[in-house]
């Protein structure tokens, strides 16, 4: 089960695309507000019905972990942004690259800011990828900005979810009604503009943006559901579905044209990709051997 739940959670991630792009009329932080207000009234609902409501309350008590879900609003409120604003604007592939490139950031990271330790293979990976990322901006003549910030963005969000120990739903309330407020404030304003786009004419829109709570904390759940009962290996070479749906669907269904910058970019950056992977049952068996 928790496999069939990892593919899940990632075959969503995966399909957001289809998703955003069908709001792509509306304006990217519209749609952004939405999913945030959304997002903290399903969430809170839900742990209301669990009975972690005390939980939420217990992190919204303390100023350290309430300052930790502040920063990790402000990074994933970024991420989405970013991601919406590039699906609408036709950088579905540019943003793939950026999910292929997270997890080894996320491992750099972990390297330099949490003291832990990296084998060959993960810094020849991290090499490999950095160099591949270098040769596409030289190419390009400016970096691949919207990979980078995603990738970043969210290597920083887990950075500062693990260091403060935020569970998923718990740790997802606290960051959206963190950001809600401002969510709020500029949903107003656009309003009395009268340039909202929630209860128009377009009745689609008006559902996809109210479902937007849950399409964001449901596959945080089958998330949450997987990684207590599969191994980080597996879970960490099942995350490579997610990016890869998301460039299948920017080459074949939105037509997208993969240039030869961002091309130097993604076979780099697979190549660490499948060095890592493939590095993991030798490092592991020797790791045994000295058990």
């Amino acid at each position: 089960m928790g496999t069939i739940a990892a593919f899940a959670t990632y075959g969503m991630w995966g399909l957001f695309p289809l998703y955003w792009k069908r709001l792509e009329a509306i304006d990217p932080f519209q749609v952004l507000s939405h999913r945030v207000v959304w997002a903290a009234l399903f969430t809170v609902i839900l742990l209301a019905w669990s009975g972690g409501l005390s939980k939420l309350l217990a992190l919204l008590g303390n100023w350290r972990r309430l300052g930790a879900a502040a920063l990790a609003a402000a990074l994933v409120t970024t991420n989405w942004a970013v991601y919406i604003w590039a699906v609408d604007q036709g950088h579905i592939v540019q943003s793939a690259l950026g999910y292929y490139i997270n997890p080894l950031v996320s491992m750099a990271l972990g390297a330099i800011l949490l003291r832990e330790k990296l084998d060959r293979f993960t810094l020849v990976a991290i090499g490999i990828a950095t160099a591949g990322v270098i040769a596409a901006t030289v190419m390009l003549g400016s970096p691949p900005w919207i990979s980078l910030v995603l990738a970043f963005s969210f290597g920083f969000y887990g950075l500062v979810k693990k260091r403060a120990a935020l569970e998923p739903m718990t740790g997802l309330a606290a960051e959206t009604l963190a950001a809600t407020p401002f969510a709020l404030a500029y949903l107003v304003f656009r309003h009395a503009e009268g340039q909202g786009a929630f209860g128009g004419a377009d009745v689609g829109a008006t559902i996809l943006l109210a479902l937007a709570g849950p399409v964001t904390a449901i596959p945080l759940l089958t998330f949450a559901f997987s990684a207590n009962r599969i191994t980080l290996q597996k879970l960490g070479f099942i995350q490579y579905v997610s990016p890869s749906l998301q460039l299948l669907l920017g080459l074949l269904v939105y037509r997208e044209s993969l240039s030869p910058a961002l091309l130097v970019a993604f076979v780099a950056v697979i190549a660490a990709v499948l060095i890592y992977a493939l590095s993991r049952g030798r490092t592991e068996g020797a790791a045994a051997k000295v058990a």
